[in-house]
């Protein structure tokens, strides 16, 4: 799984990984802490050091992060579950061997309900979707998307009792993005890599897409379980500046955008940069089911689209092109710091009739990267 480099998420030797337990409070202020009071009181002068200044605190390793975008297992993906333990192993060698490694579960998971009458695709995979998914390298995944409660609320405890069982699995699966309440969709999960405290947070404004299927009607309330949906994005933009207020690196995972296009939208924009302002490192997304620009902004750095992982999907065309994105991220030495992303690699892919991405070489992979360079430039990002 992601991590064999070194990250810290194997329960047997001792390590952790955990979801914070710590709600984001609905009450709190958005305002950030109050500046500094200025003050004329000159300090006395300190009596000569007789013992050698302390040396700056040693930098710490930097991380790898590998992203990819949308999973399901409908049509030719269900039956590779039939044997979780390699349903993904042979598509996903570039995300097992990063640090940390998420990507979108877009389906619902678990059993019992019925597919929503208002929706034109429904999607439900068994509890076997989330072993796949761990030991296929991946370390978390988020759900917040709008085909997460494709069957209803019905099918929502089995849902709960399948995240429950992957958390304390061997290996571990995260799941974020979902909850049986507001607090618990909004919390993240937090990683430790050798002191590197790492959280990760999902959210879902999928519903200012007009073209996609309805979403918004589950949204989790302080009293129902349903999605992080930040459509109105100031609990998530608190959320974002509790978890930077206690970790060394943030992530969001958006699911947002619409779908068929290649450039973000205004949206998108706009609030990708309200979450770097408010302490988010990284901002990745998808649902537009198609590839969009990425690079750095401002303080943090985004990937508006990665498009589709392991999907039916048919071998050509712009929903055909996947692939993992590895960023390399440089943790902050001190409290006022941020972590820096200091480079960022794509593997070219594309989805075969599998459903399954298969990396690519040659001419087809530079072909990749050179619409790499022109969707960067639509969404108004540089490398």
């Amino acid at each position: 799984m992601g991590g064999r480099a070194g990250f810290l998420v194997a329960l047997t030797l001792g390590l952790v990984v955990t979801l914070v337990v710590t709600g984001c409070d609905e009450t709190a202020r958005e305002a950030g802490p109050p500046a500094p009071t200025p003050t004329s009181a000159t300090p006395a002068p300190e009596p000569p050091s007789t013992s050698p200044s302390e040396p700056d605190p040693a930098p710490r390793r930097p991380l790898t992060m590998a992203f990819a975008g949308d999973v399901h297992f409908e049509g030719a993906l269900a039956g590779r579950l039939d044997d979780p333990a390699s349903a993904l192993v042979s598509a996903t060698g570039t995300l097992a061997a990063a640090d940390l490694a998420m990507v979108n579960l877009e389906t619902s998971v678990g059993s019992g309900g019925r597919p929503d009458p208002d929706k034109r695709f429904t999607f439900q995979a068994p509890a076997a979707a989330l072993t796949a998914l761990a030991e296929a390298g991946v370390d978390v995944v988020t759900m917040a998307n709008n085909h997460a409660v494709d069957y209803g609320a019905a099918a929502l405890p089995s849902t709960f009792d399948a995240i429950d069982a992957a958390a304390g699995a061997d290996p571990p699966l995260a799941v974020v993005g979902l909850g049986r309440d507001v607090r618990e969709a909004f919390r993240p999960a937090v990683f430790d890599a050798d002191g590197t405290a790492v959280a990760i947070l999902g959210a879902s404004i999928a519903d200012a897409d007009p073209t996609a299927d309805p979403s918004g009607q589950w949204a989790a309330t302080p009293s129902a379980a349903g999605t992080a949906d930040a459509m109105a994005p100031g609990r998530l933009l608190r959320a974002v500046e509790k978890a930077d207020a206690g970790a060394d690196v943030v992530v969001v995972y958006m699911h947002w955008g619409i779908q068929g296009e290649s450039c973000p939208a205004g949206h998108q924009r706009s609030l990708a940069g309200a979450l770097v302002r408010r302490g988010a490192d990284i901002v990745v997304g998808s649902h537009a089911h198609r590839l969009q620009g990425d690079g750095p902004l401002d303080r943090g750095y985004v990937a508006y689209g990665l498009g589709n992982y392991v999907w039916y999907t048919p071998s050509s065309g712009p929903v055909a092109d996947a692939g993992v994105l590895t960023l390399t991220v440089q943790p902050p030495t001190t409290p006022s710091q941020r972590a820096t992303v200091t480079d960022a690699a794509w593997e070219p892919a594309r989805i075969g009739t599998d459903g399954l991405p298969a990396a690519l070489s040659g001419q087809s992979a530079e072909d990749f990267r050179a619409d790499l360079a022109s969707l960067r430039e639509c969404a108004g990002l540089e490398r």
